[in-house]
C-alpha cells in the first residue's frame, strides 16, 4: 500500500469503499475494524473512514473527540499504527497548507510565543497538580531505578544536577522553568541560586509560592529577552516550543548567557527526520505552534557556538511517564468533569495515550544534550555521571 493509493478524494468514494480501504491499511498494523481486542478500532458512527482519508491524523483525532470511534487501549493502537508506518500512508492534499506554513513561516515569534502558555499551561494549576508528581514536573521521568512517578522525577532532576556538576553558590538559568520543580530541587539539594523564565502566568504565580524562602526567582519572560551571565543553564521540555527558524537564536541566547567554563543541558523531545511537520492534531488541540527538533537541526544550530559533549537518549522512559500521568488524570477526572466536560476528557486521554504509543514505537525520542562553549570545554573532557 503506497501513499499514492490513499491520496484520493473521499468525496468520490462510496462509504463502503473507504471502509474497505481503511480496513486494509489497518491490517498492516494488526488492527481490526470493529474487532474485540483492546487495540482494535470500533466504529461508533458512519463516515469515520471518510474523515480520516480527508484530514489524516487531524480527522482521526477529531472523530475520536466527537465520540465516533473507540479503542480500549489507545496507547497500543497508536504503537501498532506507528510501528507499521501508517502515519506515512495517508497524506491528504488539504493538509499541505499546514505543512507549508510550518516550513516557511516563523510561528514562534515573540507575539505568538505566549499562545501555548495561554492554551495549554494556563489550564489550571489544580488540574496539573492532580496529574503530575508532587513537585509538578511536566517532563519525562528517569525510570532506570525508579518504581513510582515521584521517584522517576526526582531521579531525573538529580541526574540533571549531576551532569551540570552544580556547586553551592553557583547561579543557574532555567529556560522554560514550569512551576519551578528543577529550581526548587537544585536550590534545596545543591545550594545554588536559580533564575527561571516561563511564558505561563499560571506557572509563574504558583511557582513563586512554592519557591518561597529559597534563592529562586521565577519570571514571566521570553527567553529572547535574557542578557545576563550564569554559571550553568538548563532547559527541560521547552525547546519543543522554539521552532526551527529560532533554533540558532535560542542557542545564541544560551551562548551569551553562559560563562565560558559553564555547561548547558538541553532536555527535549526529538524526531527522527528533519523536514517533517508537527502533527496537525497536536498543533491544533494541545501545543499550538509547537515543533519537535531533529538531531541534525540541533547540531547545525550549535555550529561555532557549542561543542556537543554528550547525548543521552532515554525516550522509552516517556512511555512510562505518560502512562503514569494518564492514570493520575483518570483517577482525578471526577473532580474536573463538570469544569471541562467530556470532550476535554476525550481530548486529554487521546493526547496522553497517543503520545505514550509514539514513544513506545520509538517514533519520537527524548534527548538530554550537554553543551560546552566552543574551545572552552571542561579540562579533560566531559564525563556523564552514572
Amino acid at each position: 500500500m503506497t501513499a499514492e493509493t490513499v491520496s484520493v478524494d473521499p468525496g468520490v468514494m462510496e462509504e463502503g469503499a473507504s471502509f474497505r480501504l481503511l480496513e486494509e491499511l489497518l491490517a498492516h498494523a494488526d488492527i481490526r475494524l470493529d474487532g474485540s481486542r483492546p487495540w482494535d478500532m470500533r466504529l461508533l458512527a458512519p463516515g469515520v473512514p471518510d474523515r480520516i482519508f480527508a484530514k489524516g491524523s487531524l480527522g482521526l483525532g477529531e472523530s475520536y473527540l466527537d465520540g465516533e470511534w473507540e479503542a480500549d487501549a489507545l496507547d497500543e493502537f497508536f504503537t501498532r499504527l506507528l510501528r507499521a508506518g501508517l502515519d506515512q500512508e495517508v497524506r491528504p492534499w488539504r493538509l499541505l497548507g499546514h505543512a507549508l506554513r510550518a516550513r516557511l513561516l516563523n510561528r514562534q515569534t515573540l507575539r505568538r510565543a505566549r499562545t501555548v502558555g495561554e492554551v495549554h499551561y494556563d489550564l489550571g494549576n489544580d488540574f496539573y497538580q492532580a496529574m503530575l508528581d508532587p513537585r509538578m514536573t511536566y517532563t519525562c521521568g528517569y525510570w532506570r531505578h525508579a518504581r513510582t512517578l515521584d521517584e522517576a522525577q526526582e531521579a531525573k532532576l538529580d541526574l540533571v544536577c549531576r551532569k551540570l556538576g552544580l556547586r553551592p553558590g553557583q547561579r543557574v538559568l532555567d529556560i522554560g522553568c514550569g512551576w519551578g520543580s528543577f529550581a526548587r530541587f537544585a536550590a534545596e539539594r545543591h545550594g545554588v541560586e536559580v533564575v527561571g523564565v516561563t511564558i505561563s502566568r499560571e506557572q509563574a504565580e504558583l511557582g513563586r509560592e512554592l519557591c518561597q524562602g529559597l534563592p529562586v526567582e521565577l519570571r514571566l519572560q521570553d527567553y529572547r529577552e535574557l542578557d545576563e551571565t550564569f554559571d550553568h543553564i538548563v532547559s527541560l521540555g521547552m525547546f519543543e516550543h522554539v521552532g526551527h527558524k529560532n533554533y540558532r537564536a535560542y542557542l545564541e541566547v544560551a551562548h551569551r548567557c553562559l560563562r565560558d567554563e559553564g555547561l548547558f543541558l538541553l532536555h527535549t523531545i526529538g524526531k527522527p527526520r528533519s523536514g517533517t511537520p508537527t502533527d496537525p492534531w497536536i498543533d491544533r488541540y494541545i501545543f499550538p505552534n509547537g515543533e519537535l527538533p531533529a538531531m541534525a537541526q540541533v547540531a547545525k544550530a550549535a555550529e561555532g557556538l557549542f561543542l556537543i559533549e554528550d547525548v543521552h537518549n532515554f525516550g522509552a522512559d516517556y512511555d512510562t511517564t505518560l502512562m503514569a500521568w494518564h492514570r493520575n488524570f483518570e483517577a482525578a477526572w471526577p473532580d474536573f468533569a463538570e469544569r471541562y466536560g467530556e470532550r476535554f476528557h476525550r481530548m486529554w486521554r487521546y493526547y496522553l495515550l497517543s503520545c505514550a504509543g509514539a514513544f513506545r514505537a520509538r517514533d519520537v525520542q527524548l534527548w538530554q544534550i550537554v553543551f560546552a562553549k566552543q574551545g572552552m570545554a571542561p579540562l579533560g573532557g566531559y564525563r556523564r555521571p552514572e
